[in-house]
């Protein structure tokens, strides 16, 4: 069966799904590792987890395949030129050249400045096609005050707050 055409028509429908940029970060203790991605969402409350879909061939894949813990940055419109960082060309340590970097207790990177850093165990995996889903058990979260989400949709750049907002008490 050609799976062409209902490939191409699926890339087309992700078009339109409206994701929230995030920048996933891992370390194997030498090395820290950075990615952007969309392929983010909650999980479960009970435990509090989310999940995310990685491409075997990036190169934090190999780190969390492994069972390396990992953050979840989600970003905000201010911080899409990280998300160009973490999206191109450069590599490893260069990802982490911009950015209000932290480690938490545990080695994992986080950004400080980001909308919300999920910092998670790693509790599961499986494979998928070209993709393995990593299941994170959620063991700190910093949240920013203001929401102001940077979101891909139709292959660029937005936001969904006309102004920043104040989060709800």
């Amino acid at each position: 069966m050609n799976d062409t055409p209902l490939k191409d028509d699926m890339l087309k429908a992700m078009r339109r799904l409206a994701k929230s940029v995030t920048i996933i970060t891992t370390s194997d203790g030498q090395q820290r590792f950075a990615m952007s991605a969309t392929a983010v969402d909650s999980l479960s409350t009970e435990p509090p987890s989310l999940l995310i879909c990685v491409n075997k061939t990036a190169s934090l894949h190999a780190v969390l395949d492994a069972g390396a813990d990992f953050c979840v940055n989600i970003l905000g419109l201010q911080q899409e030129e990280l998300s160009h960082l973490c999206s191109g060309p450069i590599k490893g340590e260069a990802r982490f050249q911009r950015g209000d970097w932290r480690q938490s207790e545990d080695g994992i990177p986080y950004l400080a400045d980001a909308q919300s850093a999920i910092l998670c165990q790693q509790d599961g995996k499986f494979s998928y096609g070209t993709h393995s889903i990593f299941i994170g058990r959620i063991r700190q979260i910093h949240n920013s005050e203001e929401i102001t989400p940077l979101v891909y949709l139709n292959g660029a750049y937005t936001t969904t707050a006309a102004t920043p907002l104040a989060v709800a008490g």
